[in-house]
C-alpha cells in the first residue's frame, strides 16, 4: 500500500514539472513574437521616415523657385504652357563648397522635354540664375574636380554622358557639345535630380 502512494506522488510531481516546462516554453514563445513584431514594426517605422525624408520640400525654396519660375525664368512663356505641364522638380547641392546649396530645378514633361532630353534652370542660394540647361536626361552626376571652385557636372544627354565645366562663371548650357566623358560615373558622384529613385516631390507652379 505504502509503495503504491509513492509511485502515485511520483507520478503527479512528474506531471506537474512537464506541465510548468510547457508553460515556460509558451510564454517564451509569446516574448520572442513579440520582441520580434517590435523589431519589424521599428525598422518599417525608420524606413518610412527615411522615405517621407527623401520626399520632403523645404517650403520656402519652394515659394522662392516658384516666384522666380513665374515671375523671371518662365514669365514670358506662362501663357502657352499647359496647365498639366506646370510642374517642377527641385534638388539641392553646393557646388562651390561655401556652405549654401545651390539649386537645380528640372521638368519632365512634354513642354520642357523633347528627344534630346529636358531643359531646366541652375539657381543660386538667393534665387538669381546661375545657368540655364538644355538636352539633359537626369539624374545630373557632380564630379569629383572643381573647375573655377565650382564642382564639375557629368550630364547625360541622349544616353552619353559629358563632362560640363564651368567656365567664365556659367555651366555650358547644351552638354552634348562637351567633351565626352571617359569611363563610368564615379562611384561617389552625387546623383541630382534623380527623380525616381529620390521621390522627388512634382511642384505645381
Amino acid at each position: 500500500m505504502k509503495k503504491t502512494i509513492l509511485i502515485g506522488l511520483a507520478i503527479v510531481s512528474l506531471y506537474s514539472c512537464q506541465k510548468k516546462e510547457t508553460t515556460t516554453d509558451a510564454a517564451k514563445s509569446v516574448d520572442s513574437t513579440a520582441i520580434d513584431t517590435t523589431v519589424k514594426a521599428e525598422n518599417n517605422n525608420d524606413s518610412t521616415a527615411i522615405d517621407n525624408k527623401a520626399a520632403m520640400a523645404d517650403p520656402k525654396v519652394v515659394d522662392m523657385i516658384r516666384k522666380q519660375l513665374t515671375t523671371v525664368l518662365l514669365k514670358n512663356d506662362l501663357a502657352a504652357i499647359p496647365k498639366e505641364n506646370r510642374f517642377f522638380y527641385y534638388d539641392a547641392f553646393d557646388l562651390n563648397n561655401d556652405k549654401k546649396d545651390e539649386y537645380f530645378v528640372g521638368f519632365s514633361n512634354p513642354y520642357f522635354c523633347g528627344t534630346g532630353g529636358c531643359s531646366g534652370f541652375i539657381l543660386n542660394n538667393d534665387g538669381s540664375l546661375l545657368n540655364k540647361f538644355t538636352v539633359t536626361d537626369f539624374p545630373i552626376f557632380v564630379g569629383t574636380n572643381p573647375t573655377e571652385k565650382y564642382q564639375d557636372l557629368i550630364v547625360s544627354s541622349k544616353g552619353i554622358f559629358y563632362n560640363v565645366k564651368m567656365k567664365n562663371g556659367k555651366y555650358p548650357s547644351n552638354p552634348s557639345v562637351q567633351e565626352k566623358w571617359k569611363g563610368d560615373v564615379p562611384a561617389q558622384s552625387p546623383a541630382i535630380l534623380d527623380i525616381a529613385n529620390k521621390k522627388l516631390e512634382k511642384i505645381s507652379f
